[in-house]
């Protein structure tokens, strides 16, 4: 049951089709990520979450990248997202950059242990904005000139 429900995740991120959401998660479902500033409500609500990123990264992904987990009604879903961003993503230019995202859903099933009912995302955002270009790689000049910028200051002994 992990398995059709995880499959079935990876195909909706992956379908470009924002209202393959509804049959993988409960109505009322609580979906969290690092870029959501409050969180969604609603399968269609991450169907609009997922166009945007659809938008960007044209080519976008979703591929299993561990063994699933499961105990009772919580499940861990570790995926990684490959993909291009060869569009405008919200308001940043094309960086014409490839990333590969890891990301680990913690997930709650319904009451009835059919659909998603809690989905939370963790993945390492300073990362991607790394493969993207738009950060600078740690513990290099561009990173501590930002942070002097930043007032941070140079750190001895790097």
């Amino acid at each position: 049951m992990i398995d059709r429900l995880a499959d079935a995740w990876e195909a909706a991120w992956s379908g470009r089709d924002g209202g393959a959401f509804g049959a993988v998660c409960a109505p009322d479902v609580h979906y969290e990520d690092p870029l959501t500033p409050v969180p969604l409500q609603g399968p269609d609500a991450i169907g609009l979450h997922a166009g945007r990123a659809w938008a960007g990264f044209p080519d976008l992904i979703m591929r299993r990248a561990g063994e699933r987990l499961g105990a009772g009604r919580f499940v861990a879903l570790p995926v990684v997202l490959v993909g291009t961003n060869t569009a405008e993503l919200e308001t940043l230019p094309p960086s014409r950059a490839s990333i590969s995202l890891h990301v680990v859903f913690y997930c709650e099933l319904d009451p009835e242990e059919r659909l998603l009912w809690r989905v939370r995302a963790f993945f390492d955002t300073y990362a991607a904005g790394v493969e993207l270009g738009i950060l600078p790689r740690r513990g290099s000049l561009r990173e501590r000139a930002l942070m002097v910028i930043q007032g941070y200051g140079l750190r001895l002994g790097r």
